[in-house]
């Protein structure tokens, strides 16, 4: 299958997968020859149909899975030589599932049990669990068992209880399930904030529209594999690659295909509306 390189710098890289090969316990392969370094602060998006394999890959980043044959680092660290209880720290994962994360009493005591296995102080403990309630919206669901939320709500609190914690590396899978367009506008924002903070972001989603904007370096999975890994404009555009891939193009990205616009095409509406008038 064609393959789009990434031309990403990889001197400084804090993840990297090396020849990584994992097969289930069951016999089924996974993951085949799977090569990338993601450098510091770069913000990537992990697209692939289902069973593409991308869950399975981001459980190799903290330690969840190891290797079947390979070497997957994190900051330099071979993974099969350290745990989940250590890399945690450096590398929050919100799954896809928000009911395998969460089983405190209260959405409160769940953003704090991280924090306090952590070793944070009262005083900082207080003032993180506040931010969380406060930036996802959670306030008035603070004594209510998690639960009882909705499964949006549910998201959005595993979102919160995660960036509490302050982790170098922040892996979002499925980030927008549930969520509406005031929630999903929120977390664009998050996301931008802390890559100016030097943090990193891994996308894992099927929504191609709400990671356009975002244009964060692409990697396309399939049966697997990498199939391909470049810019969100090299990419999302390739018809080909694409279609192989059962991935749907970005609207933006049919309409200038349509107005037979060349590269770079516009990531936001008012960009489009610019070039129209233009």
């Amino acid at each position: 299958m064609e393959s789009i390189k990434s031309s990403s710098n990889t001197v400084q890289s804090i993840i990297s997968f090396e020849d990584v090969d994992y097969s289930h316990p069951n016999g089924t392969i996974a993951l085949r020859k799977v090569n990338f370094n993601i450098a510091q602060s770069e913000l990537v998006a992990i697209l692939g149909a289902n069973g593409a394999g991308k869950s399975t890959l981001i459980r190799h980043i903290n330690g969840l899975l190891k290797p079947t044959r390979g070497i997957v680092r994190v900051f330099g660290q071979d993974t099969k030589f350290s745990t989940p209880a250590i890399l945690s720290r450096k590398v929050g994962i919100v799954f896809q599932n928000p009911n395998n994360q969460l089983f405190a009493q209260s959405v409160t005591k769940e953003i704090e049990f991280a924090l306090k296995n952590f070793g944070y102080s009262d005083e900082l403990l207080k003032k993180r669990s506040e931010w969380a309630l406060d930036t996802f919206s959670l306030r008035e669901y603070a004594e209510r068992s998690p639960m009882e939320l909705s499964g949006g709500e549910k998201k959005r609190l595993c979102i919160a209880l995660v960036l509490s914690w302050d982790p170098e590396i922040l892996i979002l899978d499925e980030p927008t399930v549930g969520q509406d367009s005031e929630q999903k506008e929120k977390l664009d924002q998050i996301i931008r904030l802390l890559l100016s903070q030097k943090k990193n972001v891994i996308l894992v989603t099927h929504d191609v529209e709400f990671v356009w904007p975002l244009q964060p370096r692409t990697i396309l999975m399939s049966n697997g594999e990498i199939v391909a890994d470049g810019s969100s404009q090299d990419v999302l555009s390739d018809e080909m690659i694409m279609k192989k891939s059962s991935i749907v193009s970005p609207q933006l990205v049919d309409f200038s295909k349509a107005m037979e616009w060349s590269k770079p095409y516009p990531i936001n509406t008012e960009e489009a509306e610019r070039r129209i008038l233009n």
